[in-house]
């Protein structure tokens, strides 16, 4: 495939728009955990298994993201976007171990 500036472009606008658009995980609460079900904390655990491996899926696709030299602070915002995303697993990893100990105790 030959890469042209028609080209590059929507995958940068792409790129760009998928770290503005991100997500953040919301603060560990261990409280809210506490109040749920057995059924409810499955469920969760589930879910955010779920957000781990999406996350992680769409991680890999952008560190493997061939940017050309030309196109300028490319590179950056291939790095940025990992960052965020390798930020953004290791709290919902956090998430999972809250989620998983109120359920050891619970159920």
């Amino acid at each position: 495939m030959k890469f042209t500036p028609t080209t590059i472009l929507p995958l940068t606008a792409m790129l760009l728009l998928a770290a503005g658009c991100s997500s953040t995980v919301a603060s560990i609460d261990p409280g809210k955990y506490d109040k749920m079900s057995c059924a409810e904390l499955n469920s969760a655990l589930g879910d955010t298994a779920t957000d781990i491996s999406r996350t992680a899926i769409a991680r890999g696709k952008v560190a493997n993201t061939s940017v050309p030299r030309w196109l300028l602070g490319g590179e950056r915002v291939k790095t940025v976007v990992a960052n965020r995303d390798t930020a953004r697993i290791e709290k919902l990893q956090q998430q999972q171990q809250a989620i998983v100990a109120a359920r050891r105790q619970k159920c």
